[in-house]
């Protein structure tokens, strides 16, 4: 397969590029590398994967690398993260995640491209979660202009298809974590929590750290893009354990892996944060036949592993 992957500097999309390396398929990368980091892309370079050194917000460029490459399917993770800058900068939220899905898109169709899988989140677009865990059908109450953006790329997603015929799907992560991430979001916590830890200091906590969130491992949410490319299923389907994981819960579980204590010392808690989320999977295991594999101390193990 000739696969084109937006983002694929980043956390996920580095570890996407090199899944679909591993398993024989042609690769090329879209990335202004203003996030992500070109280290991670080495082993793929290497291995001959092509990079677009772009922005997804200008239209031509976009529409000029899709039209070379000429993919089969393009995995669109290229986005703005950050939750607190989209509250502070909600323009450039909207012309990355909203203008950056549109012109990838146009692209697409532009270029007969077979299959779009798109970057969506769960947690983001359900806001403090009513029903836990969460539907795709739960209602949508975004807390953050981040959230809404997301939504309105998964409907843009939704309105190509049906004008156009472009098969799309939305993939609504939980909070992914894993090797290489950034502290970035909110799932950045897993990769600040063992940052702090091999440098020996404790992790600051806001609030109670009763807080939860549904932490899905990348090699999971990897799987669930690739089959996701072949698969006929549209619309919106979240990705995610169906599992509440406190904060303290990382915290209890990355101290398992060191000889001292790790302890978290609390801080006051931070306005507008969602208290409760998880994202009900069953979609993804009954059209996708996927489910999350790697439980979270397993993955917290692996994370760290990656850093030392």
């Amino acid at each position: 397969m000739r696969a084109l992957v937006t983002g694929g500097s980043g956390f996920i999309g580095s570890n996407l590029v090199d899944a679909l390396l591993e398993r024989g398929d042609e690769v090329a990368v879209i990335d202004n590398l203003s996030t992500g980091r070109r280290q991670n892309l080495d082993g793929a370079l290497a291995k001959g994967a092509e990079l677009f050194e772009i922005d997804v917000r200008n239209r031509d460029d976009v529409g000029t690398a899709v039209g070379r490459f000429t993919p089969e399917v393009i995995f669109h993770l290229a986005a703005q993260i950050d939750v607190r800058k989209s509250t502070a900068d909600p323009m450039h939220d909207m012309q990355v995640n909203v203008g950056g899905t549109i012109n990838v898109l146009e692209a697409a169709r532009g270029a007969g491209v077979r299959r779009v899988v798109n970057t969506s989140t769960g947690g983001a677009i359900y806001g403090e979660g009513k029903i836990i865990p969460a539907p795709e059908d739960h209602p949508v109450a975004p807390e953050s202009p981040y959230g809404l953006s997301k939504f309105c790329g998964e409907n843009y997603c939704e309105i190509f298809q049906r004008m156009h015929g472009l098969s799309t799907v939305s993939l609504r992560y939980g909070n992914v974590y894993g090797p290489r991430q950034d502290p970035l979001g909110e799932a950045g916590v897993v990769a600040i929590f063992c940052g702090l830890l091999l440098e020996g200091r404790n992790p600051t906590v806001f609030g109670d750290g009763l807080q939860t969130r549904d932490y899905v491992y990348v090699g999971d949410v990897v799987d669930a893009n690739l089959i996701a490319a072949d698969a006929s299923a549209t619309g919106a389907i979240n990705i995610g354990t169906g599992v509440e994981s406190t904060v303290l819960d990382i915290v209890d579980s990355l101290s398992q892996q060191t000889d001292y204590e790790f302890a978290a010392e609390l801080a006051p808690e931070r306005p507008g944060e969602v208290r409760h989320i998880a994202l009900d999977s069953a979609r993804a295991l009954g059209e996708l036949e996927w489910q999350s594999r790697v439980a979270l101390g397993e993955g917290l193990g692996r994370t760290l592993a990656a850093l030392r």
